[in-house]
């Protein structure tokens, strides 16, 4: 079956019966591996902010660009 097929089905459920569907899924999906795009366990580093001097102010220098020097 494709979702094509099965939502109108879905869609004219009752919304107590929708949420049983839903917790119905989501378990399913725990059971399933692979679902995640991570791995457990593995750190992925993210870029952030936080050490990189002069990011503030280029900020600051953007919004005074675009929204002019209000102060």
């Amino acid at each position: 079956m494709t979702l094509t097929e099965i939502l109108p089905a879905v869609r004219q459920l009752p919304t107590l019966d929708k949420i049983r569907l839903l917790r119905i899924v989501a378990e399913e999906l725990d059971k399933v591996e692979e679902v995640s795009p991570f791995q457990p366990y593995k750190i992925y580093y993210l870029p952030t902010p936080y050490n990189i001097y002069g990011a503030g102010k280029t900020l600051m220098d953007a919004m005074k660009k675009e929204y002019g020097n209000s102060n």
